[in-house]
């Protein structure tokens, strides 16, 4: 009865997927998403700019929301300026690339010129020495949920964009707001939001030929077994003021290349108190 609604609900991959090469000094490579900063986390703020400025990693991948909101690159948010900055710092020793989530589709050249950071396509495959990986958001492939992905839709439209970044920025503000209200009155009523679609996914990896889908999104950290040595990690969302931190990267380390996984591992820090 799934795979009818599979072949209609299925986003399509490009034509030209993205390909990303590891260079051949990168030993470590760090996966983080989910950080949704905001001014008022300031304690995850600070434990991801203790990380950003102390991992030892070669390169470094945001696979979106990184930011809880964000409007536009007209931004004159004091802490929006802030994260830039922290960026942009990085980004003078390590190549930082970045793919959008739902919640930063809106950032633009101008923030990564700003911040320094290499845009990706999301779909993106990634190289790393044998293993090849497919780098997402993870969004578009939770097919259950119908309501966000037809909002997924219309907002990723250009016309949609352009009319939305022509408002005033106080208005867009405003909106963001309403939306940063609105998300945390579900988390309130902890709302189970729909996981990625395994048939989705493992059309994804066997059409790109990758062993492993890496996302994030759904804020549920995991390594799923899909069958036919195919794998899916869910990265964390990152929440430092809880009771239990959740601050984690995945790792690939190139020692460890030759272990069942490929090198990848998970790796919990330490917030910036600690």
């Amino acid at each position: 009865m799934h795979t009818p609604s599979l072949a209609l609900s299925m986003p399509s991959l490009p034509d030209d997927v993205m390909r990303v090469q590891a260079k051949a000094y990168w030993q470590q490579v760090d996966f983080i998403s989910d950080l949704h900063l905001d001014a008022h986390e300031p304690e995850t703020f600070q434990a991801w700019a203790h990380f950003m400025a102390s991992t030892p990693a070669n390169a470094l991948f945001i696979l979106g929301d990184l930011f809880e909101v964000w409007v536009g690159d007209d931004t004159s948010d004091p802490f929006a300026l802030q994260c830039l900055a922290v960026l942009k710092e990085a980004a003078l020793r390590l190549p930082v690339y970045f793919l959008c989530g739902n919640r930063d589709f809106l950032l633009g050249a101008s923030a990564l010129q700003a911040s320094g950071m290499q845009a990706l396509s999301d779909p993106t495959v990634l190289s790393l020495g044998s293993l090849r990986v497919l780098l997402s958001h993870g969004d578009s492939l939770c097919l259950d949920d119908h309501e966000y992905l037809a909002f997924r839709a219309q907002v990723r439209q250009p016309a949609w964009q352009a009319k939305f970044l022509a408002q005033p920025l106080a208005q867009r503000q405003a909106t963001g707001q309403a939306m940063r209200a609105q998300s945390e009155a579900r988390k309130r009523t902890h709302t189970d939001y729909a996981d990625v679609d395994t048939p989705a996914a493992c059309a994804w990896l066997k059409a790109t030929q990758c062993q492993v889908l890496l996302h994030g999104h759904t804020h549920r950290p995991a390594v799923h077994e899909l069958g036919d040595g195919l794998q899916r990690w869910v990265l964390s969302d990152w929440h430092a003021s809880q009771t239990a931190p959740r601050l984690e990267v995945i790792s690939w380390l190139r020692e460890q290349a030759g272990n069942p996984n490929q090198g990848l591992v998970r790796r919990p820090l330490q917030s910036a108190a600690n």
